[in-house]
């Protein structure tokens, strides 16, 4: 990785959590192709690390992310990669549980960012939105398919056709945030959270992530089918049976991730 991707990007782990900060502060974290190029190594090395359960997602300074760099967009700059699209996030997550945690601001693409994850933190003084709108833009890196699915259909159409912003506490009384927090605390709340899942079985986890994720879109049929095909095999981990001893013999489980 190079030192303006590095730079970029920061990550750290923290017991299986693994820390991927968005380092552009200058410039509100607007994502560039050094941001989404580090982001795809840093998702990729999340989901290729057995030492890795959870990444949290986060930006340094006052904001998440403001989204796309114009001014790096204007010189041809792609804030794209081919494999996982705007961000290095959008169109191909990871396969394990992200967290967004959110401080000041997480606006146009920075709202995709963090729609791409399963669960949003935010701090109080937070605003959310979609604004491509007020720029003859339109959201165009999943935020306006999954918004929908995330908050009520009029709520989400509000934001997309108006471009307004919505707070941290309206946020949650929707849905779309998991919890809020005190300003400056999002990325402690963050990885508390993160604790609570690297808690579980993680071939439990990533199975349940799955089934979630991609049976949304699916009859009742194609989703029992999947959730036979992909959380069936669960029973026959090794986890499976340490979990089931662990209870039995009032012990914490050892996970072996298999």
């Amino acid at each position: 990785m190079s030192t303006e991707k590095e730079s970029a990007i920061l990550t750290r782990e923290d017991n299986g959590v693994f820390i991927i900060t968005m380092n552009r502060p200058e410039v509100s974290n607007a994502v560039n192709g050094a941001i989404a190029e580090g982001m795809d190594a840093a998702l990729t090395e999340l989901d290729n690390n057995p030492n890795l359960y959870v990444g949290v997602i986060t930006g340094a300074g006052k904001g998440f992310c403001s989204g796309m760099d114009l001014k790096a967009f204007l010189t041809n700059i792609k804030p794209f990669t081919d494999s996982r699209g705007f961000a290095g996030i959008v169109r191909k997550p990871a396969e394990k549980p992200l967290i967004a945690a959110v401080e000041g601001f997480a606006v146009a693409g920075g709202m995709e960012i963090a729609l791409s994850c399963d669960l949003i933190v935010a701090a109080k003084n937070a605003k959310f939105g979609v604004p491509e709108v007020k720029r003859a833009l339109v959201a165009a890196a999943g935020g306006l398919m999954r918004l929908p699915k995330r908050i009520p259909y009029h709520v989400a159409m509000h934001m997309a056709i108006t471009g307004e912003y919505i707070d941290a506490q309206r946020a949650y009384d929707v849905g779309l945030v998991a919890e809020v927090c005190e300003p400056g605390e999002a990325l402690e709340k963050a990885v508390s959270l993160a604790r609570l899942i690297t808690k579980n079985g993680p071939y439990a986890v990533k199975c349940s992530k799955a089934i979630i994720r991609d049976t949304q879109d699916l009859t009742e049929a194609e989703g029992w089918e999947m959730q036979d095909r992909v959380g069936l095999p669960a029973l026959d981990t090794e986890d499976a049976k340490e979990g089931a001893a662990a209870f039995a013999e009032r012990r914490e489980p050892v996970w072996k991730g298999k």
